[in-house]
């Protein structure tokens, strides 16, 4: 998002003689050039102007890139990840049939990429989480939690499937993966559990029994 104008190329590669910021080099190609054996993460490509994705194609097509002062800057040992939203619909309507979604993407990647930078780009498609794999990540979320009370509180901490069911039918967007479980956990579970405790706490009172479930689609927090 930051490299939506046409002009902000100057940024990642330096500015031209007789441009303001000439001699001062550019972001990308000063850390390629410090750095040349690194990982260079682009996120969400598709913001960004055209402009800025064409000086890619030099450095993907002979691994190197030229800078606003018109050096080469080798970038052969550079691993590039350009990550992009662009056809994540598509590819959630073909999660269940993989093979297809290089014929079904293309067209989508093309209309934004030119076809000489895309031939020269490996595609990796993330596809939506299953639900066997969502409830891990919740398990895993909700096991740390148990310990983090058992270790502030020393108090017995149980936590019911119940519990683990209904967090995933409410993250009923399998686009969205594991940040909605998040939200849910953060947002929606544990507001009414801090607030239990802290009651807890303003009384003197010890924390002996923290008990988490869900019944009829409402999550369920006791704290004794």
């Amino acid at each position: 998002a930051e490299y939506q104008e046409k002009h902000t190329v100057s940024r990642l590669i330096g500015s031209p003689p007789g441009y303001v910021g000439y001699g001062e080099g550019g972001i990308l190609t000063e850390a390629i050039r410090k750095m040349p054996y690194s990982v260079v993460l682009l996120d969400e490509v598709e913001k960004a102007h055209p402009e800025v994705l064409n000086i890619f194609y030099q450095a993907f097509d002979k691994g190197e890139l030229s800078d606003g002062e018109g050096r080469l800057i080798d970038c052969q040992n550079i691993v590039f990840f350009l990550t992009s939203n662009l056809g994540y619909q598509t590819i959630v309507d073909n999660a269940q049939s993989p093979e297809k979604l290089d014929e079904a993407l293309y067209a989508e990647l093309a209309a934004f990429f030119k076809p000489a930078l895309l031939a020269r780009m490996e595609t990796v498609f993330y596809l939506p989480l299953a639900r066997d794999v969502l409830e891990k990540i919740v398990r895993g979320k909700l096991s740390n939690l148990e310990k983090l009370f058992k270790q502030r509180y020393d108090a017995q901490v149980v936590i019911e499937d119940s519990l683990i069911e209904e967090i995933l039918n409410r993250a009923n967007r399998s686009e969205n993966g594991a940040r909605m479980l998040e939200a849910i956990i953060e947002g929606q579970l544990l507001p009414p559990i801090s607030l239990s405790l802290l009651n807890k706490l303003a009384n003197k009172q010890p924390v002996e029994r923290i008990y988490l479930a869900a019944d009829e689609g409402e999550f369920i927090g006791e704290v004794e």
